[in-house]
């Protein structure tokens, strides 16, 4: 006879840490998603933020080799000569600087550095403060929170094309300011921060020497109107600008989870943050990331001319909408349509529970505003489509949005 199972015992309390640890709500969709589509839903899903293609077949296999060549075991924590190399390289020529293959550090992911970089520069519970952008990638709130830092927003404006106010900024600064994190181009707006916007942001900057600059570029590559600029090209700012950009978008290789950042002083603090943590970036997605940058690059051209098409296709598409309104975003792959007066049409209160009914009864999975940090004052309702999907998943989604909300009118 079996024993009786004993009775669930109430488990040790967590820390305030970890209970207040936040979470990036584009996987929390996905999964709520992935559920409806289990039980037989039909979704048309603009959730993830990742590339639809596949990983380049020279990518592949470089990796491929690197396995039949035994390249299996622990790398630098700071990660390959060769990629570091490779890495520093591409991050020179494309920004015109100069960085040494030293001043760079490989990880799993880009992500890491966000959190390297906070708890590299402010300390815990001494009320050290980071100015980051909302709406914005939410591990930034998360990991300056995780950090024992106080948050401070600084709101990127559609009527600026979703850049912030340099008077904006300069009125967040105060002494305790430690860090300020740029995103450009930008998830989830795809808005760019231009020549003039980082002139700007370099003076109040040049005025406040001890701020240190996280300058999360992933999207580097994803800029469609005009050329990419980075705040570290302008006088004063390379030494104290952590650049940080990686493989994932750029060349399909989100899963392979390999990202890097550079700066000099801090180059050797993230090498001994990723012994602490990782020990090192994964040797075959290393090798790969090698060939990623320095192969031929026709399949990541080819990759940004289908965004820059999809762009356009769904940005004509949302604009004839009823109640939406969307400008045209200038980098990665967003649309962070207006959906203030469709929440009025359809008699949705806000933007998130336009999102979940449109979910529920449309089969149009997107994000709401709300997953990317409070709201914008003044600025209205926002939902976020990543358009890393195909032309006819773009115009199918479209038109059930479009059905729902003429749909809810007239009801």
């Amino acid at each position: 006879m079996n024993a009786p199972h004993p009775a669930r015992t109430a488990h040790p309390p967590l820390s305030r840490r970890a209970e207040s640890l936040g979470t990036e709500n584009a996987f929390v969709v996905l999964a709520e998603v992935n559920a409806l589509v289990r039980r037989g839903a039909d979704i048309v899903s603009f959730c993830i933020g990742q590339p639809d293609f596949p990983t380049p077949p020279n990518v592949q296999d470089a990796a491929i080799a690197a396995i039949r060549a035994g390249r299996h075991g622990y790398t630098p924590s700071a990660g390959i000569d060769e990629l570091r190399a490779a890495a520093a390289k591409d991050l020179s020529v494309r920004r015109g600087l100069s960085i040494a293959p030293e001043d760079v550090v490989v990880g799993s992911g880009a992500k890491p550095f966000i959190a390297y970089t906070i708890a590299s520069v402010t300390d815990h519970g001494t009320g050290d403060e980071v100015i980051y952008p909302v709406p914005g990638f939410p591990i930034y709130e998360s990991q300056i929170l995780a950090n024992g830092a106080v948050p401070v927003p600084v709101y990127l404006r559609e009527s600026r094309q979703y850049a912030f106010d340099p008077a904006e900024l300069e009125a967040a600064i105060t002494d305790r300011t430690r860090l300020l994190i740029l995103n450009t181009p930008h998830n989830p707006t795809g808005g760019i921060l231009g020549r003039a916007d980082l002139a700007a942001i370099a003076a109040v900057l040049a005025r406040h020497p001890r701020i240190w600059v996280y300058a999360d570029e992933i999207y580097s590559r994803l800029a469609y109107d005009g050329a990419f600029e980075s705040i570290a090209t302008r006088p004063g700012m390379l030494e104290r600008t952590i650049l940080s950009d990686g493989a994932s978008k750029t060349w399909a290789m989100t899963g392979w989870r390999i990202g890097y950042a550079a700066n000099r002083v801090l180059a050797p603090v993230f090498t001994r943050w990723i012994t602490n943590t990782d020990s090192c970036a994964s040797q075959i997605s290393q090798w790969a990331a090698v060939e990623a940058i320095e192969g031929p690059q026709d399949a990541a051209d080819a990759m940004r001319a289908r965004f820059l098409e999809r762009r356009d296709l769904i940005v004509g598409l949302l604009n004839q909408v009823p109640g939406i309104t969307c400008k045209s975003p200038g980098g990665a792959f967003y649309a962070w349509p207006n959906v203030t007066e469709a929440c009025r049409m359809t008699g949705c209160e806000d933007s998130e529970v336009f999102r979940k009914r449109l979910l529920h009864e449309a089969g149009v999975a997107v994000l709401a505003d709300i997953h990317f940090g409070r709201r914008v004052p003044g600025d209205g309702q926002h939902i976020r489509f990543s358009y890393a999907t195909s032309n006819d998943a773009i115009a199918e989604g479209i038109r059930r949005l479009d059905a729902f909300v003429r749909g809810m009118r007239r009801g």
